[in-house]
């Protein structure tokens, strides 16, 4: 399949492109700044990595982004992209969990099968979702969390993979493994088949944020609370 794929969920932003299935070129990629800043890059990196691939929009299966959850600007920004590049050439999107990606980056890298995927929500706060692998596929096991590092969830011989270990490390609980691992582009295009198997690729309207934390900041009381707050783990 032809792919194009980006996630712009995190301070990195990854763009890939795929030409052709099984035995094909390895994808293109590009990493770059994210957040605030793949607004102006994204389109940019895309424009130049499908002109290096010999493709247009036309010739792309699926255009496979991250839908969160993330950054909230980031997440904006993927979604209006992949909104923009799916009705100008009629290509369907496929909008992949954020989470999930990390957890397909955990295996691909260390190859664990039980993963509880983190990511830095700021705020003193993280997401997180587990991830079993099945019969080649992922399964998710219950809902998506959204809470303070302590309050994470690691089951014995499970692993955290993510990019909060940095600014959380000695708050998250003991884990198996703790594996380094973001969103990347070439996770989203590993899942991608599986997933348009499924039927989980749609139309334009579908390029629809994962949006977990209602809100962006909080307000001064808020802070203070959070700050007073005990931090010894349950």
């Amino acid at each position: 399949m032809n792919l194009l794929a980006f996630d712009t969920s995190t301070e990195i932003l990854h763009v890939a492109v795929q030409c052709g299935g099984e035995g094909s070129h390895a994808p293109l990629e590009y990493t770059g700044a994210g957040g605030a800043q793949a607004s102006a890059t994204l389109i940019p990196a895309i424009h130049t990595l499908m002109a290096q691939a010999g493709l247009v929009l036309a010739d792309l299966d699926a255009i496979v982004f991250g839908r969160g959850p993330g950054s909230f600007t980031g997440l904006r920004t993927a979604c209006s992209v992949a909104q923009g590049l799916s009705f100008g050439s009629g290509v369907p999107v496929l909008a992949v969990d954020t989470l999930l990606a990390v957890a397909e980056e955990a295996y691909h890298r260390e190859g664990v099968q039980q993963v509880v995927a983190l990511l830095d929500a700021r705020m003193d706060e993280v997401y997180s979702a587990s991830y079993a692998r099945e019969s080649g596929g992922w399964r998710r096991q219950g809902e998506f969390g959204l809470g303070r590092p302590e309050t994470v969830a690691v089951a014995p011989g499970w692993s955290l993979a993510g990019n909060a270990f940095a600014a959380y490390g000695e708050r998250l609980p003991p884990a198996a493994a703790r594996i380094e691992a973001m969103p990347t582009a070439r996770a989203l295009l590993r899942l991608a088949p599986a997933l348009m198997a499924a039927g989980q690729a749609g139309p334009a309207a579908g390029a629809m944020p994962l949006y977990i934390r209602d809100k962006v900041a909080q307000t001064t009381e808020e802070r203070a609370a959070s700050r007073a707050a005990p931090t010894t783990r349950p």
